[in-house]
């Protein structure tokens, strides 16, 4: 990889075609998440289906993402950009031949029915798989984003883009709650997501400058809008070619601790993503615009939360406080979701964004203070390759744990949290030897 990106000054400034890129990207993204599981319902699937369905996209992108990144470092980012937005459409239209479907209607049930598959849902199935393979458009644009940016204004165009993250995650499910209610029902919602995916790949086409890749630093941005387990999966090359010889990357100080706690907490959140959707929808009997203005507000509170109450408490409450603060308030919000009053459904979204808009920035700004400058994309992969795997384990293991508890698996999400917070008060002692 080269390491001093030749770039123009006219492409050094033309940070909006990318910026734009990024929000159509999340955009599309978010649209999925209040309608998946009432369309994997109505197709005849169950709670154990739709987790499948789910996890079936993360396995995919944390198999293609490093792949799309590699690539993009030799071919440039304009060409894999290009190949993950055509992916992605690629993968809504077979999404939408799922919901046209008219064939046969034959279903297989597995396991004494816990597990119903027909031809509508294995169709939905690849759709996910299509879209999760080549779903690096995010992460490849953070690259892309680094390579135009001046070192000293990194940082903050990387706020911008997270910014244009935000706005996708807060506007994508209310449209998709919209959209839902039409006659057209959930293919209209569909439609657009395709659509959004095209107008990507035209302004990539016609807007996006090719450079020269650059090396992407390793500064997390304390305000990242990212849910745990629901944000896009970094392109990292999980190799030890940038450590020394004979030194892993779990014999660093404190790396294993961490990985470990970053398992641990997308384990819980991917408990919560999937049981909340098919609790609501099942037995509360929530519209795909209800789960769209849930989720909206979620977003949009998060932004608030983690934009000028995190930067407010920046310098007054330690990071490793926040940590723990954030997960209690997470384990009351997880307790909260086990009620089917909205009022309280909404408390409980205003402690989970308040503890998750405290909790996840503060890990990952310790996360990066532990290690040197040289180590944090290895770091930074391994953690996030541990974070796709709980993602994983805790979309298929929730959905059975959810078949066989109901509601009282965000009991156990509510215990998850309790546990991580007692375990990271070593945290105090990490984060004041790093930044002393």
């Amino acid at each position: 990889m080269v390491t001093s990106p030749t770039v123009s000054p006219h492409a050094a400034r033309s940070l909006f075609p990318i910026l734009l890129i990024n929000f159509i990207g999340t955009l599309g993204y978010s649209i999925v998440l209040p309608f998946m599981v009432v369309v994997v319902l109505k197709l005849g699937g169950n709670e154990i289906m739709y987790g499948i369905l789910s996890a079936t996209y993360s396995f995919f992108q944390l198999i293609g993402a490093p792949i799309l990144g590699a690539w993009s470092d030799r071919v440039g980012r304009k060409k894999i950009l290009l190949l993950s937005s055509a992916g992605t459409l690629v993968g809504w239209g077979v999404f939408i031949i799922a919901l046209l479907w008219h064939g046969t209607k034959a279903s297989w049930p597995l396991f004494s029915g816990m597990v119903i598959f027909n031809i509508p849902l294995l169709i939905l199935f690849f759709a996910r798989a299509i879209d999760g393979i080549t779903g690096g458009n995010v992460s490849v644009a953070n690259a892309y984003l680094a390579d135009i940016s001046i070192k000293h204004e990194r940082k903050k165009n990387f706020g911008r883009m997270s910014a244009s993250a935000n706005l996708g995650l807060i506007f994508g499910p209310v449209l998709a709650g919209v959209l839902g209610t039409t006659a057209l029902g959930y293919i209209l919602p569909v439609a657009a997501a395709a659509l959004i995916s095209l107008i990507a790949i035209v302004v990539i086409a016609l807007r996006l400058h090719n450079v020269v890749p650059a090396d992407i630093p390793g500064v997390i941005d304390p305000h990242s809008g990212k849910l745990p387990g629901q944000d896009q999966k970094e392109c990292y090359h999980l190799t030890d070619a940038d450590l020394p010889k004979k030194v892993s990357v779990f014999k660093l100080p404190n790396v294993t601790y961490f990985i470990v706690l970053y398992f641990l907490i997308f384990l819980a959140f991917n408990f919560f993503y999937v049981a909340f959707p098919v609790f609501v929808a099942q037995q509360l009997r929530w519209s795909v615009l209800q789960l769209g203005i849930f989720f909206s507000f979620l977003s949009a509170l998060l932004v608030v939360v983690q934009g000028p109450v995190l930067s407010w408490l920046s310098g007054k409450v330690s990071s490793a406080a926040l940590v723990i603060v954030g997960c209690l308030l997470l384990a009351v919000c997880f307790s909260l979701f086990r009620s089917s009053q909205v009022v309280v459904i909404y408390t409980g979204a205003v402690f989970f964004a308040v503890g998750n808009g405290l909790m996840w920035p503060s890990f990952l700004a310790i996360l990066s203070n532990i290690v040197d400058d040289k180590y944090q994309g290895v770091v930074q992969g391994y953690a996030s390759s541990s974070g796709s795997l709980a993602s994983i384990a805790g979309l298929l293991l929730g959905a059975f744990l959810y078949k066989a508890l109901g509601v009282n698996i965000f009991l156990i999400a509510t215990a998850l949290m309790v546990l991580i917070a007692v375990v990271s008060w070593p945290l105090f002692a990490i984060d004041k030897k790093n930044t002393a």
